[in-house]
């Protein structure tokens, strides 16, 4: 039998599919810039630079660069936020005590293009649909554990209260 999460967990799981789900888009966003990034230099062998003579944002030869590289910047800023990225993982992957493979496939979607976006959209839609079921769950039993509760104590002040009527 899978571990399913703790119902007192419920309200830091939706936090944490929130914080990853932003995460997501922010890491696939800065792994599509370095791809393209990556093109442009290897390909073409042009580097993103900020404020240079050519202008204030200009593609220009690698050994040319004068002013702020961009190339530089995303791919240092990608590799920090990839591992925000992990943190969120981590955080929703250990609430939600999935497996261990789930952990690296959401992972990966952090060096794959496009896969975090996918990704998002998938766990976002499972892990929302699982807190819906849950929390209605946890309603619907906590308002038939009262109605079982005040049934017959109802019963028995309505009957005392005719009684005492009579």
């Amino acid at each position: 039998m899978p571990l399913e999460p703790k119902l007192a967990d419920l309200p830091r799981i939706r936090g944490a599919l929130r914080f990853y789900q932003v995460a997501a888009v922010i890491t696939g966003v800065l792994l599509l810039l370095l791809c393209a990034e990556m093109i442009m230099k290897y390909a073409f062998g042009l580097e993103l630079e900020l404020g240079g003579s050519q202008g204030f944002l200009a593609f220009v030869p690698g050994d040319t660069v004068t002013a702020v590289n961009l190339s530089t910047g995303i791919l240092i800023v990608h590799g920090w936020f990839y591992v925000v990225y992990l943190f969120s993982d981590f955080r929703l992957w250990s609430l939600m005590r999935w497996p261990f493979t789930r952990f690296i496939v959401i992972a990966l979607g952090g060096v794959v293009p496009f896969l975090s976006f996918i990704l998002e959209a998938r766990f976002g839609r499972e892990v929302g649909a699982y807190l819906a079921s849950r929390e209605s769950e946890a309603a619907s039993a906590a308002s038939a554990g009262s109605t079982a509760a005040s049934g017959p104590d109802a019963s028995t002040s309505t009957s005392d209260t005719v009684e005492a009527q009579q």
